[in-house]
């Protein structure tokens, strides 16, 4: 647990900790893969809000995206890289233990 002492804000991960980012990782975490009209759907973002946030992830190197044609149609899919689940779980476990501190 963490001694409100040793709490430190300042070291959550801001790239995850944005209720955009956050909503994408979340979903991708519980995927496989997905594509981006389904994460548009489920994240309720607009198509340039989406893209603009797939592209931080993906500098970050916490998302992978393949771009593909099927039937000659574009299609965008996203995945969690291996860099992007350790992060998330760090996050998860950090947040976990913030969240369970007592009143002193």
């Amino acid at each position: 647990m963490i001694n409100e002492d040793d709490l430190k804000l300042d070291e959550i991960d801001r790239m995850i900790h944005e209720p955009a980012r956050l909503s994408i990782m979340i979903h991708l975490s519980i995927l496989l893969k997905a594509d981006f009209t389904y994460l548009l759907y489920r994240t309720k973002l607009s198509r340039g809000n989406l893209s603009i946030q797939l592209q931080k992830l993906e500098n970050a190197g916490y998302i992978e995206i393949e771009k593909e044609f099927v039937k000659r149609v574009p299609r965008t899919m996203v995945s969690l890289s291996e860099k992007g689940e350790k992060a998330l779980k760090k996050y998860r476990k950090y947040l976990k233990e913030v969240l369970s501190l007592e009143r002193t």
